[in-house]
């Protein structure tokens, strides 16, 4: 497994406001705009679950599968081509949060050296579009 981590983000809110916005995904969907649409598209949630297609993948889905609140959410894959997990990992600090996003994907070699910068791009990218939703 290959492990990528975002840069922490520090959230204006404790960690248990983040934790029960992220916890449950329908609250996601009003923050759907900040995807971009030619990454992703048809985004659609649900309590546990959020499914959205990607090309050339097809449609593929996060669910969560473990919470320990209000520290960690861990995803697993749903209909992916690539077996791997996902989890949002937040801290309480004396003021506000910090939130750090970790995906560990089995990527065949061939595969990582394509698009493993990519991915370490998308979890960046995932982290700083969800601590802009959470700060606004």
């Amino acid at each position: 497994m290959t492990t990528y981590e975002s840069k922490i983000q520090m959230l204006n809110c404790d960690a248990e406001t983040a934790y029960k916005q992220l916890s449950d995904l329908r609250n996601l969907e009003k923050f759907k705009d900040l995807v971009p649409q030619d990454k992703l598209q048809d985004l659609e949630f649900e309590e546990d679950v959020c499914r959205f297609s990607v090309a050339p993948v097809g449609r593929v889905g996060l669910k969560i599968i473990d919470r320990e609140p209000p520290k960690t959410i861990k995803f697993g894959a749903e209909n992916s081509p690539v077996s791997f997990n996902l989890w949002i990992q937040l801290v309480q600090k004396e003021i506000g949060s910090k939130m750090k996003i970790t995906l560990k994907a089995d990527l065949p070699l061939m595969i990582k050296t394509m698009i493993g910068s990519k991915l370490q791009d998308m979890v960046d990218k995932m982290a700083e579009a969800i601590s802009q939703a959470l700060n606004k």
